[in-house]
């Protein structure tokens, strides 16, 4: 369709990405259509996609005014987005014009608009919201680019296609959801709900993960049984904070399919569940039951009676070419890991999500195969 890399330094994991990212957009498109969608974003070929990767990556390297962007494209024309910002002169796709443009679109939600005018690509403006399995290309970092797609429903997270860090590419193995111990939260995180839409619990462990990530502060998070106190045995006596059970998120939760589809409903549920990602952040660990009532924060995770220490867990990510490694938990990192690691030992109905300060997001859950704790390292999905 269009080439515009013979005119721009080359970068060559665009040209290596690029036809595996067509094949994911096709193959949820296929899903999708058999769910009985019927509208998608116009679909890319690989020479739209290996442009919009290479214009992106070099914009990256540039700092405009001292900072370096972070900016959002996302390939649809002008009228198949909704909030629509269009100029009257559409600028070319090139590294200069997205890293001044960039002030101008930073921060969740708003997205550069790209489109064939001729035979060039153009950017035309900017949009808030784009249909269902629109290619997006965000610039995270310079040098890091996480190629992505709009799933089925505005509230869910973006899927990740790849990561591109440099000359490092990961590709999301969403065949690793296959497995028969794979938690649902992650199952959900590697994009098996594209193009379903859905506010429901394993929703509510995303939109968590994700809040947990963004604040920054690193924390953890316990999912226990939603009826006994078995939990408690793995908890140091006074709980700092406990909580008569708090059923914000669960109530929300309760509310009929209708409610759920007004801003009033989705504005409630981002509050609420940024609310329970915030306590995270204090010292110890937060517990939510599974029907998602918040129980204690600032829980301080000691060995069970009579349980040995754990000397060994198996740690996965969910990216082509992974092998899983069995490793020492000291591994994996600090005293946040380490407890939840024994939690989920002790307590092998439970999950725990750890997010450390620089961004690693790790989910535990017992393997019933392996018969040993299982760390999926999934900052990928959450980028």
């Amino acid at each position: 369709m269009i080439d515009q890399t013979r005119r721009k330094p080359g970068y060559p994991a665009a040209r290596i990405v690029a036809p595996t990212v067509v094949e994911q957009l096709e193959a949820h498109m296929g899903l999708a259509r058999e769910r009985g969608v019927t509208r998608f974003a116009p679909q890319p070929d690989a020479r739209v996609v290996e442009a919009v990767i290479n214009a992106s990556f070099w914009a990256s390297l540039r700092r405009e005014e001292g900072h370096w962007p972070r900016i959002s494209l996302a390939f649809l024309p002008p009228e198949e987005a909704e909030h629509a910002m269009v100029l009257e002169r559409w600028l070319p796709l090139n590294p200069r014009e997205l890293a001044r443009l960039a002030p101008a679109v930073e921060g969740p939600g708003t997205h550069l608009g790209v489109w064939a005018d001729g035979e060039a690509l153009r950017v035309w403006g900017t949009t808030r919201r784009v249909p269902t399995l629109c290619f997006v290309l965000e610039v995270a970092e310079p040098g890091l680019l996480v190629v992505k797609y709009r799933r089925g429903d505005e509230f869910d997270k973006y899927g990740t296609i790849a990561v591109l860090e440099g000359e490092r590419i990961k590709v999301v193995d969403e065949a690793g959801g296959s497995l028969p111990d794979c938690p649902t939260l992650l199952t959900a995180l590697l994009g098996f709900e594209a193009a379903a839409p859905a506010v429901g619990p394993t929703n509510v462990l995303t939109q968590l993960a994700v809040s947990m990530r963004e604040h920054g502060r690193g924390g953890s998070l316990l999912v226990v049984p939603g009826d006994g106190e078995g939990w408690l045995a793995s908890a140091a006596r006074p709980i700092p904070y406990p909580v008569t059970p708090f059923a914000d998120l669960a109530g929300l939760l309760e509310s009929p399919t209708e409610a759920r589809a007004l801003p009033a409903w989705r504005e409630a549920f981002r509050r609420s569940v940024d609310a329970v990602a915030r306590l995270t952040a204090v010292d110890g660990a937060t517990v939510l039951n599974e029907r998602y009532e918040l129980l204690a924060f600032g829980v301080k995770i000691v060995r069970k009676r009579g349980s040995a220490r754990v000397e060994r867990v198996t740690v996965t990510e969910p990216v082509v070419g992974n092998e899983p490694t069995v490793v020492d938990p000291s591994r994996l990192g600090g005293t946040r890991h380490l407890s939840a690691v024994q939690f989920v030992h002790d307590q092998r109905d439970a999950l725990a999500l750890v997010a450390s300060q620089d961004g690693r997001f790790t989910v535990f859950a017992w393997s019933p195969c392996e018969n040993m704790v299982h760390a999926h390292r999934i900052d990928t999905l959450l980028m």
